[in-house]
């Protein structure tokens, strides 16, 4: 999924300011640092999930005979084929 460095940074603000208005939570750096640390993390997370995504739509492609997307077949050998690089990353 593709999203842009505007909505990365809507979601950092929201799950920072969800941290800080948590009693359990104590930041040790200023509110900015600990946003951008996390919208680094949501977009590193984000292009894995793309890298596994087109590694599965790959293994899909190269089958012998064309799979339609959206045909049951193709779908159950999606999320055969992403499960098995989810665990290639040890996830």
């Amino acid at each position: 999924m593709r999203v842009n460095r505007d909505k990365a940074n809507k979601v950092a603000h929201i799950v920072a300011d969800a941290l800080a208005e948590m009693s359990e939570v104590e930041f040790l750096e200023d509110r900015n640092t600990i946003r951008l640390e996390i919208r680094k993390i949501l977009e590193e997370l984000l292009n894995q999930e793309e890298r596994i995504d087109q590694a599965a739509r790959q293994k899909i492609e190269n089958q012998k005979r064309t799979i339609l997307e959206g045909s049951q077949e193709w779908d159950i050998l999606y999320r055969k084929y992403y499960n098995e690089e989810v665990k290639k990353l040890g996830a």
